[in-house]
């Protein structure tokens, strides 16, 4: 498995816009990539312009396969004029064992 989270600051005059971008390349990947386990966009809460995305890769090659299709390489630049700074980090689970019960839970009914 590889777990990533992207840091991006985006200019403010194009923040709708990369949203949208955003909201649609995260939806095709996981929908369309079995390699795409997960990637969930957020915004710091005091900073809009701060996106922070948890990406998680069946494994490397499926990383690799990610940047090379078209709703990426879409996404990519359309997006490189409105990101003033992103950061690519990379991190390692500590307990990745319960990761499938996480993705369980989320799909269980909250009454």
């Amino acid at each position: 498995m590889m777990v990533r989270i992207a840091a991006l600051e985006i200019y403010p005059e194009h923040l709708q816009d990369y949203l949208a971008i955003l909201k649609e390349e995260a939806e095709a990947s996981v929908r369309l990539e079995k390699g795409v386990i997960c990637i969930y966009p957020m915004y710091i809460e005091e900073n809009k312009n701060q996106i922070r995305l948890l990406e998680i890769y069946a494994n490397r090659k499926a990383y690799e396969e990610h940047l090379k299709s078209p709703h990426f390489k879409h996404y990519k630049t359309a997006t490189l004029k409105m990101v003033k700074k992103l950061e690519l980090i990379d991190m390692k689970p500590i307990d990745k064992e319960t990761m499938p019960d996480i993705f369980k839970k989320m799909g269980q009914s909250s009454d």
